[in-house]
């Protein structure tokens, strides 16, 4: 059971909610900083909204800001830039280091990673071209899902049938970004995962099975729309959410991931043999949310939620005092 977090927030000092930024996933990014905010002013934090779009980085140093809850998702905010430029300012930040971010962000490194660590994830194709999409489907299977490597919120992303596909699917994807992957599509159970804490000491929380209608988990469905079930306990047949839950850390441990995240998963109908998808290191916050969502049912609300992420804010390369 995770517990409640007891702190002196006032050893917190001035926080700044970094939301809103210039990914395609802004709009999810307000809300979810929305939420933090006040979340934090209800547990008495000096909190305030800060949105790199419109202001200078910089600004952050020169108003006394202690540390950053960072609520940015995508790019240029879930992708190491943001970490980095905190790193530079010397600021503590919610969430992973720099390189475990920018890793994070690029679907194909966190393959490539995952594979060499003998973690399960679905097979894929780097593509560059229409002609290179249709023959990854030829590779790869009906159906196949084609998306862009560095988005997320499923932006971009195409669930392709037939071949006639594949050209708009790749036109689609190259509009969010010119690096684009064809990957197997694992038809089952799809469910999620989120850890907390660093190293030996980070926590799964409790699995998440997502039921969309018609399986169709896009973007409307993610943060707007009211008919997707989110299942905890996730039902899942015994024994498959502790096995779950343990290679989503091994799945965080080796992209050196600290503070909090959020694995996707797919277990597969036929054999139950669970795949990793991909690896959040910015989760949503919003009131669709799935880490506030598996916090409550361990008795953690999304205020202490918010406190404990709060609290884990570090720096890769804190530099001494002088």
């Amino acid at each position: 059971m995770t517990k409640a977090v007891n702190m002196d927030v006032q050893q917190m000092g001035k926080v700044a909610v970094l939301m809103g930024g210039r990914s395609a996933e802004r709009e999810v990014s307000l809300m979810s900083g929305t939420g933090v905010l006040a979340a934090l002013r209800s547990q008495g934090v000096d909190a305030h909204p800060f949105d790199p779009a419109e202001r200078d980085l910089v600004e952050l140093k020169r108003e006394g800001f202690a540390r950053c809850f960072i609520t940015l998702h995508g790019r240029f905010g879930e992708d190491g830039t943001v970490q980095g430029a905190l790193e530079l300012l010397g600021i503590p930040y919610t969430g992973p280091g720099v390189m475990a971010s920018a890793v994070a962000m690029d679907k194909l490194m966190t393959k490539r990673i995952w594979i060499a660590e003998g973690l399960p994830t679905p097979a894929w194709r780097h593509v560059h071209s229409a002609a290179e999409t249709r023959a990854a489907f030829d590779a790869l299977g009906t159906p196949m899902i084609v998306k862009p490597v560095r988005e997320g919120s499923t932006i971009g992303l195409t669930k392709v049938l037939s071949a006639d596909q594949c050209e708009a699917a790749y036109a689609l994807a190259a509009q969010q970004d010119p690096m684009v992957m064809c990957e197997q599509f694992i038809a089952g159970d799809e469910v999620t995962c989120p850890v907390l804490g660093a190293g030996a000491q980070a926590q799964a929380l409790p699995v998440i099975r997502i039921v969309a209608p018609g399986g169709n988990y896009d973007y409307e469905h993610k943060y707007f729309a009211d008919d997707t079930q989110y299942l905890v306990p996730c039902g899942l047949p015994e024994g498959e959410e502790p096995t779950i839950q343990a290679l989503v850390l091994k799945a965080f441990r080796s992209l050196d991931c600290r503070g909090w995240a959020r694995a996707d998963v797919m277990i597969d109908a036929q054999t139950r043999q669970p795949y990793l998808l991909e690896i959040n290191t910015s989760p949503g916050m919003t009131s669709h949310s799935l880490v506030p969502m598996s916090a409550r049912a361990t008795g953690l609300s999304y205020e202490d939620l918010c406190l404990r992420v709060l609290a884990s804010a570090a720096l890769d390369n804190a530099m001494p005092t002088t």
